[in-house]
């Protein structure tokens, strides 16, 4: 993995991390990269949500060093600071899945693989295409098919004006909309949530949207997978998808299971040292 020029981040990394580059034979994914000082004890492969980006798993990164772990998140192609053409068929299932095993070959190395979210309907659909490059898989926040009804009408209400609005539009109509959530973020962290959403593909964030819209449920198809070691891990207060079936979810799928308080949809942002420290432990467990 090759560095590009330094960028300003929300947060800060910590020592062992940088931002780079890691090219694939599908081409190159802005990434950050965390490598701990001595011999890894895995590597692990961190995949964002819907109008996330790899800037989301910072929080994460420094008890992943100090435990050990090798950690590599990736913006999807379309996403924050990976281009993406504004070809529909560039962001279909089959192509983001085609992506995330090109990584995962890049890399080298089984993987602990863990998606937050939409990121998490993309690493599941991985790992049932080729399970053969992954170690565990860890659902982050992610339900086992479309959104809740909540997050439906705001689905559909930024599909329909990102049709007819320019991404600049969008995020000032979104600021109007949640006044409260705005001015809780301010100065420096503000102009780099705007630049980081003006960065993405609008046709990436129409497609996606669209696809949260009418996932399908593949939790059968991921349970049968009995060699595939599987954690799901969700906010107590999750608003995306119930947590009353995500714990469904998780019995289903024989998963490991973890329920992190006082957390809502992003519990790597909400709560990331207890994130964390789930995390770390359930890929101990596997090495026992």
């Amino acid at each position: 993995m090759s560095s590009p020029p330094s960028a300003s981040s929300l947060f800060s990394l910590p020592p062992g991390a940088r931002r780079a580059t890691l090219a694939t034979e599908r081409g190159e994914f802005a990434a950050l990269e965390a490598v701990p000082a001595g011999e890894a004890r895995g590597t692990v492969l961190l995949l964002p949500g819907y109008t996330g980006s790899k800037d989301e798993f910072i929080p994460l990164l420094r008890p992943m060093l100090e435990a050990g772990y090798r950690a590599v998140a990736v913006d999807g192609r379309g996403q924050d600071e990976t281009p993406g053409p504004d070809d529909e068929r560039a962001y279909a299932p089959e192509a983001l899945v085609a992506d995330v095993l090109a990584q995962a070959r890049t890399l080298a190395t089984p993987l602990h693989l863990l998606g937050h979210s939409m990121g998490g309907h993309v690493a599941r659909a991985a790992v049932l295409t080729d399970q053969r490059p992954f170690r565990s898989l860890t659902l982050m926040s992610s339900g086992p098919a479309e959104v809740g009804e909540a997050r439906r009408m705001q689905l559909k209400l930024l599909i329909d004006v990102l049709a007819t609005m320019t991404m600049r539009q969008v995020w000032e109509a979104m600021q109007k909309l949640k006044p409260a959530a705005a001015a809780a973020v301010t100065g420096t962290d503000a102009e780099l949530l705007r630049q980081r959403w003006l960065r993405n593909n609008p046709t990436q964030l129409r497609v996606a949207g669209a696809r949260l819209l009418t996932e399908p449920d593949r939790t059968d198809e991921l349970a049968a997978l009995t060699r595939m070691p599987v954690h799901l891990l969700y906010g107590n207060r999750d608003d995306a998808w119930a947590p009353d079936l995500l714990a469904e979810t998780a019995r289903r799928l024989g998963a490991h299971e973890t329920v992190v308080a006082d957390a809502e949809h992003s519990p790597n942002l909400q709560q990331p040292q207890a994130t964390a420290a789930a995390l770390i432990a359930f890929w101990e467990s596997l090495w026992r």
